[in-house]
């Protein structure tokens, strides 16, 4: 309660009523006493200096008879102002022994030795008043110094009138502090009720209420408080709209980007992760994750780290992938909310595409390189020998330049074929085609290649078959590619299996086979580019090694599906599906 603005002001007025009134107090009772006491003073002064020989003549006259020098001493009663509270005492001289006095016989006799009275007795009129003395006195000797004449004012009148003013001002105190608490109560009110709205109304702006705004009453400081506090809430209520849509924009950007974002504080202590990082480091976000359980195996100086901006890359192995992480300080090295950023780009696409690049480039190169030099070589022994050759050797040897030639041709259309799919320039004939047709085709043109190498060509077909929407050619090719694999890599005695069936709204072609089969390591890599599993085997069978990546651009190319499923020395499926042609082609055919 009295920590209140209102309570204190009230306390502040009430004792400066006290403080007023006690300085009043202390100042008219010293008036008081000051004026009796010059009053005093001046009285007996005055009356000495127009009486005092014709007192002390009397005096002197009544020849130690102390009854005729208080008759003598009564008849000056009205010009020492003797009174209840001042009377004259009449001492011996010698002996400082009090005769007689004024006193009334009730009254507690004064019988004290002042200075004043010691002097007289000295023979010199005894005259100095203090202001802390418990009465005042004048003394005087008479009768040669045979006696000492001194008046005694016990300041009870002074006394009387200074309790009276005391009381007077007790009352007027009493009287001012119920005024002053009356209307320091209403000055506190007029005061404090504004102060107390605008704390209500700042209370609801922090609470994040802006919906009341404070209303100015008056025109005073409290009402210009009241109007700048209502426009700064207004401010305050756009600047924090503001605010939280950036807030919005960088959390949905935070949460939603692609790239990976972890930050730490200055500690150690994780702050914030995003998706992404969880998704790439393979971990869930926790405040008790720290740098260190982070990235384990990535130690970085804070002097690397500078200001300004700057930052340093560091290439990153984590969860299987191959992260590229930029690492930045926020705020300064003095700032206790300073820490770390880290920025994760997972660079493990990039890599295996440049891996396969240079692989691509590699492979590329030897299967050129090969021929190449069968041909150079072929072509110096023939040149250099001459008319030597005899004829049978010659024409092996330019069936030797004329096949290597004949697989570099083919190297080079099927690389041609590649960058036409990759690059979308490759055309398609599109047009609804009959499955069982091309199924037909391909049988009939691989069946002399089968029975050559001791197999079984066998095919199976569903009735009746949908169309597919499809270049037929490149389709051929496809189906074409896969038997001959199918054919190459079989066992003499073996089944080559052609067959197609519907699927809901797709068409299935699979070629099955009896061969050697493939390991099961190597059948996510059988669409790559140059890739072969046993690479001796397939140079001996004139392969590319682009046959299958070539059929899977073109079946992708057709909105298909080509899969390959195998056990060594199982054999090997090829499964191809291919959606059915949309009615409206149809009647294309």
């Amino acid at each position: 309660m009295l920590k209140s603005l209102q309570m204190k002001l009230v306390l502040i007025l009430m004792l400066l009523v006290v403080a007023v009134m006690a300085v009043v107090g202390v100042f008219l009772v010293n008036s008081v006493t000051a004026y009796n006491r010059s009053d005093f003073q001046r009285q007996m002064v005055d009356f000495f200096a127009l009486r005092g020989e014709e007192l002390d003549k009397g005096l002197s006259a009544c020849n130690g008879d102390l009854d005729q020098m208080e008759k003598v001493l009564e008849a000056y009663n009205g010009g020492l102002g003797l009174d209840d509270h001042r009377n004259f005492y009449i001492l011996d001289g010698k002996t400082g022994e009090f005769l007689t006095s004024s006193e009334s016989r009730d009254a507690t006799p004064f019988r004290e030795l002042t200075p004043n009275m010691i002097t007289a007795m000295e023979g010199e009129v005894g005259q100095t008043i203090t202001a802390l003395s418990p009465y005042f006195d004048v003394a005087l000797p008479v009768d040669g110094g045979n006696y000492v004449l001194a008046v005694v004012d016990d300041k009870g009148e002074l006394d009387e009138l200074t309790w009276t003013m005391f009381t007077i001002l007790i009352r007027s105190l009493m009287f001012g502090l119920a005024v002053t608490i009356l209307l320091s109560f209403i000055l506190a009110r007029t005061i404090t009720n504004p102060v107390q709205r605008l704390t209500r109304t700042a209370q609801r702006i922090a609470a994040g209420d802006f919906s009341q705004q404070p209303q100015a009453e008056s025109a005073d400081e409290i009402g210009n408080l009241t109007r700048t506090f209502g426009e700064m809430a207004k401010v305050l209520e756009n600047t924090l709209a503001e605010v939280n849509g950036e807030r919005n924009k960088l959390s949905t950007l935070f949460t939603y980007m692609a790239d990976g974002v972890v930050a730490f504080d200055k500690s150690g202590h994780i702050l914030h992760m995003n998706p992404a990082a969880q998704q790439m480091l393979g971990m869930e976000f926790g405040p008790e994750l720290i740098y260190t359980q982070v990235f384990p195996n990535l130690n970085v100086e804070e002097s690397d780290l500078g200001e300004g901006g700057r930052y340093i890359e560091i290439d990153y192995a984590a969860n299987k992938r191959i992260l590229k992480i930029l690492l930045a300080m926020f705020g300064t090295a003095e700032d206790e909310n300073s820490g770390i950023m880290a920025v994760l780009h997972d660079i493990t696409e990039q890599k295996k595409l440049d891996s396969s690049r240079r692989e691509f480039v590699a492979n590329v190169s030897h299967e050129l390189r090969t021929p190449l030099t069968n041909v150079k070589g072929y072509t110096e022994t023939l040149l250099d020998a001459g008319d030597e050759l005899d004829g049978e050797t010659r024409r092996n040897f330019l069936q030797v330049i004329y096949n290597e030639s004949d697989r570099m041709t083919h190297i080079v259309k099927d690389l041609l074929t590649l960058s036409q799919l990759d690059y979308g320039k490759m055309d398609m004939e599109m047009s609804p085609i009959p499955v069982k047709l091309i199924v037909q085709n391909i049988a009939s043109a691989m069946l002399i290649e089968a029975r050559g190498q001791g197999l079984t060509l066998e095919t199976k077909l569903e009735e009746p078959l949908p169309l597919i929407l499809a270049d037929r050619n490149r389709m051929e090719q496809v189906i074409a590619n896969i038997v001959s694999n199918a054919i190459k890599y079989n066992r003499p005695g073996g089944t080559v299996t052609l067959s197609a069936f519907s699927q809901e709204d797709k068409v299935v072609i699979k070629v099955q086979d009896t061969g050697i089969g493939i390991p099961q390591e190597d059948i996510p890599r059988l669409f790559e580019r140059f890739y072969r599993v046993d690479k001796a085997r397939s140079r001996e069978r004139g392969g590319t090694g682009l046959g299958l990546a070539i059929a899977k651009e073109i079946v992708e190319q057709h909105q298909g599906t080509i899969g390959v499923e195998s056990q060594l020395d199982a054999g090997t499926t090829v499964t191809i599906t291919l959606p059915v042609c949309p009615p409206d082609h149809e009647g294309q055919l």
